[in-house]
């Protein structure tokens, strides 16, 4: 626990952290591309069955003195609505009589036929998609789905591969193989020559995608003093929040999904080369014996940080009477089983599973299906990458005033209302029901926003990662989760609204078994984490005369206090 105190003798928040974080943030840019980006790359163009004829319909339409629009109702009868062309159905041979039909008439007796020689796309909002590209309409409509479900099973695959080897080989170098990884086969996915090849690049840059975002955010709170967390987590979050906003912007100019691919993935190489510059983890190398590495790394934040009397008496002998505890707890390995085995941390982590699935499944739920809402699908990702921006500054103010517990509790609960409320709205009243589900997606990214940073203040460094990991891969099932269950609409249109809000309100309560960490160290053991829950949720100072048990010690010369950081 004193690691903290170093951290503060080394420059606190300095200028090394403010490198450190704006480094590790940037790529955040890209990460929301990676998980949206199949709004677009399998967007869906408006299209219809080739017609019936061996004459262009441009060479028809000049014919019969007509505009194609009409000329195609020959072809290719109403759907069910009578508002548009249907898209999977054709008549068996042309209907002229069709075009010289004033009145109404009743075509549903007509003789038609499936796509039998393949469809026309408009290519007025997509040029190229993959859902063009091999036909994933009508009968093949859930593989342009699946494609996301792939995605989001690689992102579950990675969470647990990476993080456990995050804590067995250290942070930053997961890290730098993940950015290599998602470079090398993001951009590969550009070149696919099939369905299935696609899909399989596209899961393996899941993986590499919870590899980046895992132990990004584990480097980085570990590097950061504990008074701003609250802070950095929060504003550092808002990169994810302009990627969606760039995704749109990119989409809208190039239109191509292999362009768009190369694209959103290219910059990963950018992003490996200055990786090597990151220190890593000094908590994670004292705890893996690597106490000498750790040292150098604090000598060089102190030179960064302009603090180089420290440098001197920051010593290996120093170094481990602050965590002299910590590195006898180090000598036992962890496992996934550590998460289950002692009765605080198994509260944490089965309330944690609940509040991530529940976040993960209502935010994909209302992410990846922007053309239902009848607006244009570039627009619709600006403003839904817009509404983060309030939504996150909420989310700031809620966790540095009400606290970690209450925040998720809040967010929880008021997107599972709203939800609900837009059950009610008509259909008829899009604004309105777009309005609200804008209002929901709000409060599930500020419930992200504060799960992310809680969960890595609530677990201990020792299995802090392999935690995340753990909690991550539940937020891939929901996310994986939640497309599917948008199927069950045609059995009734409100239910889908009912399971996002229902888990939702269901996490919120789970969230309430939470303990508080604001403004409290982070914990380097499961034993700091059984032995002071009791603090946590009271709020109150550890225990005194914990200090009195060190060694040697920085603030050795200096008057002992009894109760707050010192006191570690």
């Amino acid at each position: 626990m004193g690691f903290t105190d170093l951290l503060e003798e080394v420059g606190g928040f300095g200028r090394y952290q403010w490198i450190h974080v704006t480094l590790i943030s940037l790529p955040g840019l890209m990460m929301a591309s990676q998980n949206l980006l199949n709004n677009f790359v399998s967007g869906v163009p408006t299209h219809h069955c080739n017609p019936v004829t061996n004459q262009s319909l441009d060479d028809l339409a000049f014919s019969f003195q007509v505009d194609k629009q009409q000329l195609l109702k020959v072809f290719i009868p109403p759907d069910p609505s009578g508002n548009r062309l249907d898209r999977c159905r054709r008549y068996v041979e042309p209907q002229w009589h069709l075009l010289h039909l004033n009145g109404s008439l009743n075509v549903s007796q007509l003789q038609t036929e499936g796509c039998v020689d393949g469809w026309s796309f408009d290519q007025s909002e997509f040029s190229a998609t993959t859902v063009s590209e091999w036909d994933l309409v009508c009968s093949m409509r859930p593989l342009k789905q699946m494609i996301q479900t792939i995605y989001m099973g690689g992102v579950l695959a990675g969470a647990i591969i990476y993080g456990g080897l995050s804590d067995r080989f250290g942070r930053k170098t997961v890290l730098i193989w993940s950015y290599l990884q998602l470079a090398v086969l993001g951009c590969s996915a550009a070149l696919s020559p099939s369905y299935t090849a696609y899909c399989i690049f596209r899961a393996l840059s899941g993986m590499a995608v919870s590899g980046i975002i895992l132990n990004g955010v584990s480097l980085k709170v570990e590097w950061i003093p504990t008074k701003t967390r609250t802070v950095v987590g929060t504003l550092t979050s808002f990169f994810f929040t302009f990627g969606q906003m760039i995704l749109a912007g990119l989409a809208y100019w190039l239109r191509d999904w292999r362009k768009l691919q190369v694209v959103v993935c290219a910059p990963q190489f950018l992003f490996f080369a200055y990786s090597w510059w990151y220190a890593e983890s000094a908590r994670w190398l004292v705890l893996n014996r690597q106490s000498e590495k750790a040292l150098k790394s604090l000598h060089r934040v102190a030179r960064i940080n302009q603090k180089p009397e420290i440098i001197n008496k920051l010593t290996l002998e120093v170094l481990k009477s602050h965590m002299s505890k910590e590195i006898e707890s180090s000598r036992a390995s962890f496992t996934a089983v550590d998460l289950l085995k002692t009765r605080r941390i198994r509260r944490i982590s089965i309330c944690l599973v609940a509040v991530w699935f529940s976040t993960s499944f209502a935010y994909y739920g209302l992410a990846m299906d922007l053309q239902k809402f009848g607006v244009s699908i570039y627009l619709m990702q600006i403003i839904f990458g817009a509404v983060d921006i309030p939504a996150k500054f909420m989310a700031l103010g809620l966790l540095s005033y009400l606290g970690r517990r209450v925040s998720q509790v809040l967010c929880l609960f008021l997107s599972a209302v709203i939800i609900f409320a837009n059950i009610f709205v008509p259909t008829e009243m899009q604004t309105l029901r777009t309005t609200l589900a804008c209002l929901g997606k709000a409060f599930t990214s500020a419930s992200f926003t504060t799960v992310y940073l809680y969960t890595g203040e609530l677990y201990p460094t020792v299995i802090r990662q392999t935690g995340m990991g753990f909690v991550s891969m539940m937020a891939r099932i929901g996310s994986m989760a939640a497309p599917a269950v948008l199927i069950l609409d045609e059995v009734f249109p409100a239910l889908p609204s009912i399971i996002y809000g229902g888990a939702a309100v269901l996490a919120s309560g789970f969230a309430c078994f939470l303990p508080e960490t604001l403004n409290k160290p982070l914990p380097d053991t499961i034993e700091d984490v059984e032995e002071n829950s009791s603090h946590l949720d009271d709020g109150v100072a550890l225990k005194e005369g914990v200090a009195t048990e060190d060694g040697v010690s920085l603030k050795g010369i200096k008057e002992k206090e009894g109760t707050g950081l010192n006191a570690l």
